[in-house]
């Protein structure tokens, strides 16, 4: 939906089960990918606001949790320069006051369970927080 190839009303269309249905409805079209939405979608129990595509120190995060956890998800693209900019930006943010979590595809896809743990850690650790 972000980069326009595809519309939601076209996706409600589609034949899909309960689960597909609730990450759809989560969907939104300016979330940079899917897995955002998945992710979100994963935590979306524990009741916290998870915001997509905030902009803060001049580049857009892909999530904000609470006011200070940002969770960063690298693609197959994060790498040379785009590698050196993330590592830039996250060393702004984390003098800023924010906690930074960076995340790979295989990660969230694969090895959830880890994933959830890190962020539970962070907020449980209140680096949500303010």
């Amino acid at each position: 939906m972000n980069a326009r190839l595809i519309e939601y009303e076209a996706l409600e269309r589609l034949e899909l089960g309960g689960a597909g249905r609730r990450v759809l409805r989560a969907a939104m079209p300016y979330a940079d990918s899917g897995l955002e939405t998945l992710f979100r979608e994963r935590l979306r129990w524990l009741r916290l606001p998870i915001r997509a595509q905030v902009w803060i120190a001049g580049a857009r995060v892909d999530l904000l949790i609470g006011e200070r956890l940002v969770a960063q998800i690298d693609g197959g693209h994060h790498v040379g320069r785009q590698r050196a900019r993330d590592v830039a930006h996250d060393a702004q943010l984390a003098s800023m006051g924010y906690t930074v979590l960076r995340f790979t595809y295989e990660q969230i896809v694969h090895e959830w369970p880890a994933v959830q743990d890190a962020v539970l850690r962070a907020v449980a650790g209140g680096r949500h927080r303010r």
